[in-house]
Formats: structure tokens, C-alpha cells, sequence
């Protein structure tokens, strides 16, 4: 009887370790320091890039600009090097030409989500991690002022000299010391919050019950946004462009663009500069400017305001060339997530499964484009992993602030710099971790995409307005993503049981950190 038990000990104490070394093999991550996301090491590269930013310097005599252009909704497939483009009926020639001449990134991730997305990419945090999960509303109060414990990249730049700006639509909180120029920016132009903010006011046929109706119209409009609002480092607000009409509407991505182009002129050959220029397009409700009324062969206005926002990216990348700081500027492109199919036909395009709203492909695989004159080897493509929190890095990697990160918050970015300076380099990230609000749903290691919760929609398009999300029964759905990017049917348990242990252990060291540096409650509510 004791050798039977000696046996079965030394059996389970076998599978015990030979589960440890599955997951040690393919842990290819190391901790560099407590507080900051692994990272895969890849020397050869570090090398590339350190000599390519020196040289730089030296030639330059100054540190690089960045410019950050994010587009609201606009989906994996909308852009013509994507797939999309003439293709659906709205040519991106500009955006194309940026991928054609720098690095285009196929398998780079958002949020589910406007808010979260946006405080990832300007903190360097999972959202669940500063409280910003879900959009903020109007009339939404936050209990605790999430800026009080973030930290902008836009603040720490500033420490090198920096001048920065935030142009265009904010949506990580409005109220007071929590617009871009009260938190770090030097300064704001543009919405608070999100276009259909303006629009819920202004077109009586879609919002009728409630503009016609006076006991709701008169409290309802008392959250009536002025207009444009603009602020400087330490001052207060103003509005900068009133809008109380369709009309002035739809000069608002003009504006924005004049008010970017204006910021590069303004620091020509100064002290360099921190832009997020992030359009209004293509948020609902969709109103391009006048002059791009049926200008896409769609005719249709989404597409419209697509090639209105192309334009405008050829705009502000000649105003760069024309100030003579291009080979000085680190440009990236990208979406704040998938496109928004619940408002169809006012929506992006893209090819997989669900769209904004669900950590689904189609809710979080977002457009990503990399381009330096001189500095990224045109013509690349690359399906490494990355998400919007290596943006942060990336900026103060290039900025020289990296030794500025505070260690009493957990950084989730991942200084990605040697994967877009190599020529083929690979990234550095080993998995992106996706969550929905407080719930995590997936996380995408490798090829392979693995649900934890996954999204049911009950009615066509409605993944925000009728879905469900609902835990995986007895196995994590497992997709494949070279041979099933749509993710339509879960192999995990049959082809996947080898890499199960470890996207488990990589999940749970994830959850793990937030024990040791809590998250902040916004008391947000859902």
C-alpha cells in the first residue's frame, strides 16, 4: 500500500514538473524591474536602435518630435493597405503612403472601447489599472480623480524640454483638472468628450423624443457642450469654436487640422514636440466637413469623412516636411478601437469577428502604422505584437524620460523602439492581455487568440447595444488566428492543450501584479 502511494507521489510530483518546464520553455520573458511588463529580449535590436537615436542627436542637435495621429472608430480594414480603401469605397492614398514608406503593423491592439483606449495610450496602464473602463458620459461623476495617480507621457516629456499638445477629442474625463492641459499638456484644442455629444442636440429626426419633449429637453440640454474648448499649461478654459449648429459641425476636424499644423509651425527649429492629434472622424454621428459632402466614390458620409481624414494626415505630414523636422519626427497612426458596426451605416470596415465594444478581432485588432524618415525601413510588415500602451513607452524611450516612470504604479507598455528601428525586427511584447471594463476576457499569445469570457451578440450589429458576455464552459475558446483570423470555431481543447498551461500561468502573473499595485475605483458603476 505505501510503495502504491510512493508511486502515485512521485507520478504527480513528474506531471508537477513537467508542467513547470512547459511553461519555463515558452516563457520567453524577462522581468526587467517589478513594476514594468516583461519584456523579450532582443540585444541585436536594443544595439540598432540606441546607435540610430544617437546618431540622430548628434545630427539633429535635439531630441525627435512625436506625432500621434488616432482616428476615432476606424476599423482594422479601412485603410487601403489593409484591404480596404478603393476597395470599400474610400480611398486612403496619404495613410498608404505612410505604411508604403515606414512599418505597418497587422497584429497591433486597442481597448474595446473609446476611454479606456485613450487613457491606455496616454498611461502606459490597462485601464482596468486607473479606473478609465468604459466611456465617460455626459453627466457622469467620478469619485476619484483618475489623473491624481496617472502620470502622461505628456507630463514626463515636459522634464526634457518638451512642448506638447493634445488636439482634438480628449474623452478621459471633463470635469475639473482633468482635460490634457490641467494633466500634462502644455496644451488643449478640441472636444472634452465625443462628436455625438454635439450631435444629440442638433438633429431633431434621431434624437426627436427627447428635443421635442420639453420636461426632458430642458434638463437634458443643460450638458449641451459650447463648443471647442481650448486651455493653456496652468490656465483655465475657453471655448474656441461655438457650435450650436449642423453647419459648424462640420468644420470641426478643418479646425483641428489648422490648430495642429499651426503648433508644428510654432516650434520649428525650437524645443521639440509631443502632438496627439486625434480627429473627431469617424465617431458617430458622422458630419464631414462641407466641401467632402459625396467626395468618396460610396458617397456615402462615413466614407466621406474616411477621405476627408486622409487628407487631412497629407496635410499635416507636408506642413512637417515644409517646417524641415520630418527626419526628426517619429509619426504613428492608429485607431482607438475596431469600428463601431452598431451604428451601421455610419460605421468603419473590418474583417473579423465583432466589432467595437467586444474584445472580439473586430472589436480590438486596430490599424498601426510606424513612420521615420531615415529612421524605419520603408516598406515593412510585420505581425509581431504590440498595443497602445507601447506607445507610451515608445515616447519616452525616444524623449530620453524612461528613467522618469514612477515606481509606485505598474507600467503595462513595453519600450518597443529596437521592433520599429530594426529592420525586420521582432517585437518585444510576448502577450497582449485584453479586458472589457473590469472583466478580462482574452488575451492574444503568439498566433493564438484565447477567450476566457467571450461576447454573444443576440441581434446583427448590435455588439454594444444586445450582446451578452458570458464565461467559457469547460475549456478557454481557442482560436488559431493564421488559420482562423474570424474566429468561428474553438479548437483549444483538441489542438491546443500543449499551450494551455502556459497562456494560463502568463494570465495569472498578469492578474497577480494588481496585488501588489492596486487599481484605482473611479466608482464608475457598469
Amino acid at each position: 500500500m505505501k510503495l502504491k502511494i510512493f508511486i502515485l507521489l512521485l507520478f504527480v510530483l513528474s506531471m508537477i514538473s513537467s508542467r513547470a518546464q512547459q511553461i519555463s520553455v515558452f516563457d520567453e520573458a524577462v522581468t526587467i524591474k517589478d513594476n514594468l511588463e516583461p519584456v523579450i529580449p532582443r540585444p541585436d535590436q536594443e544595439k540598432i536602435a540606441s546607435k540610430k537615436l544617437s546618431d540622430l542627436q548628434a545630427k539633429m542637435g535635439k531630441k525627435p518630435n512625436i506625432l500621434i495621429f488616432l482616428v476615432d472608430d476606424l476599423g482594422w480594414g479601412d485603410i487601403g493597405v489593409n484591404g480596404g480603401g478603393v476597395a470599400v469605397g474610400a480611398p486612403t492614398p496619404n495613410v498608404d503612403r505612410l505604411a508604403r514608406e515606414g512599418k505597418r503593423f497587422t497584429s497591433f491592439y486597442s481597448t474595446p472601447t473609446c476611454t479606456s483606449s485613450r487613457a491606455m495610450m496616454l498611461t502606459g496602464r490597462q485601464p482596468i489599472r486607473s479606473g478609465l473602463t468604459r466611456p465617460l458620459l455626459s453627466g457622469d461623476k467620478v469619485s476619484t480623480n483618475p489623473w491624481e495617480v496617472e502620470v502622461t507621457q505628456a507630463k514626463l516629456l515636459g522634464t526634457a524640454g518638451y512642448k506638447s499638445a493634445l488636439i482634438g477629442k480628449w474623452h478621459i474625463g471633463e470635469a475639473e483638472n482633468m482635460l490634457p492641459h490641467e494633466v500634462g499638456f502644455d496644451y488643449f484644442y478640441g472636444l472634452p468628450a465625443v462628436q455625438s455629444d454635439y450631435t444629440q442636440f442638433l438633429i431633431e429626426r434621431q434624437y426627436s423624443d427627447m428635443i421635442n419633449n420639453k420636461e426632458l429637453h430642458d434638463k437634458a440640454f443643460q450638458l449641451q457642450p459650447e463648443g471647442l474648448i481650448k486651455g493653456n499649461k496652468g490656465g483655465g478654459r475657453e471655448v474656441g469654436f461655438e457650435i450650436k449648429t449642423i453647419e459648424e459641425l462640420r468644420q470641426i476636424d478643418e479646425k483641428l487640422k489648422e490648430e495642429s499644423i499651426k503648433f508644428i509651425q510654432e516650434h520649428s527649429g525650437k524645443s521639440p514636440f509631443f502632438l496627439v492629434h486625434s480627429f473627431t472622424a469617424i465617431h458617430n454621428d458622422t458630419y464631414c466637413g462641407e466641401d467632402y459632402i459625396g467626395k468618396s466614390p460610396a458617397a456615402m458620409p462615413v466614407k466621406d469623412a474616411i477621405v476627408q481624414m486622409d487628407d487631412i494626415v497629407g496635410d499635416i505630414m507636408n506642413s512637417l516636411e515644409a517646417s524641415g523636422q520630418l527626419e526628426n519626427t517619429l509619426v504613428i497612426f492608429t485607431s482607438d478601437n475596431g469600428a463601431n458596426e452598431d451604428v451601421f451605416p455610419d460605421s468603419g470596415y473590418h474583417p473579423w469577428r465583432g466589432g467595437k465594444g467586444t474584445t472580439w478581432e473586430g472589436g480590438v485588432r486596430v490599424p498601426c502604422i510606424a513612420y521615420w524618415k531615415g529612421m524605419i525601413e520603408p516598406g515593412q510588415e510585420t505581425n509581431g505584437l504590440m498595443d497602445l500602451s507601447d506607445i507610451y513607452m515608445v515616447s519616452l524611450r525616444v524623449g530620453g524620460v524612461l528613467d522618469k516612470l514612477p515606481n509606485t504604479l505598474y507600467f503595462d507598455g513595453i519600450d518597443q523602439t529596437p521592433y520599429l528601428l530594426a529592420k525586420d525586427g521582432k517585437s518585444l511584447r510576448q502577450a497582449v492581455f485584453l479586458w472589457n471594463s473590469t472583466d478580462f476576457c482574452a488575451m492574444r499569445w503568439k498566433d493564438y487568440k484565447v477567450h476566457f469570457q467571450v461576447f454573444e451578440t443576440k441581434e446583427t450589429r448590435r455588439n454594444i447595444d444586445a450582446s451578452l458576455l458570458t464565461r467559457i464552459g469547460t475549456a478557454p475558446w481557442v482560436f488559431n488566428l493564421n488559420v482562423d483570423p474570424k474566429e468561428m470555431a474553438s479548437e483549444g481543447h483538441r489542438y491546443f492543450e500543449w499551450g494551455l498551461p502556459a497562456v494560463v500561468a502568463f494570465q495569472k502573473r498578469h492578474i497577480a501584479t494588481m496585488k501588489k499595485y492596486p487599481n484605482t475605483d473611479l466608482g464608475l458603476g457598469f
